[in-house]
């Protein structure tokens, strides 16, 4: 996944890459998430992957649920479970809307990156997702391919 101009490519912790093809990607909402210690410094190697994640709700609160945080060497018994639930922070509002979209209207709540903001603080950015047929992923693989295309065309004529 691409750096955008508020979140650098050296901060992105975990993209999910996938989730852009198989989704219909809606609004966006950035949470922060809470983490021990040594998920903070796991995550800051960068091997951690969310392309199996996904939130839900759990007792009025949003949970994350399957993302993959590798131990942390250096941490012996100190270390923590590689998927266990982690908690995202969110206000109520946000919270009320993400389920609401997820009952009334059969959306999914996709993670899309685990990045650290400008105060070195872990981040999630969540997406409430459709999910695509396969005519729509092969609709989307073809003007993907056409973009390629073009661009290498246009490259080459000067």
């Amino acid at each position: 996944m691409a750096a955008t101009k508020d979140t650098p490519a050296s901060r992105i912790a975990a993209a999910n890459r996938r989730a852009r093809f198989n989704y219909e990607i809606g609004q966006t909402y950035e949470a922060g998430i809470a983490l021990t210690g040594t998920e903070v410094k796991s995550l800051r190697e960068g091997r951690s992957s969310i392309s199996d994640a996904y939130a839900g709700e759990k007792n009025g609160e949003m949970w994350l649920y399957n993302a993959y945080i590798p131990e942390y060497l250096q941490a012996n018994r100190f270390n923590h479970e590689t998927r266990r639930p982690r908690k995202l922070l969110l206000h109520k509002r946000e919270i009320g809307r993400l389920i609401g979209a997820v009952e009334r209207e059969g959306m999914t709540i996709v993670p899309l990156k685990v990045f650290f903001n400008d105060r070195g603080r872990a981040k999630v950015e969540l997406a409430v997702a459709r999910g695509k047929k396969l005519h729509d992923k092969r609709e989307t693989s073809k003007k993907r391919d056409w973009n390629r295309e073009k661009s290498r065309l246009m490259r080459d004529k000067g």
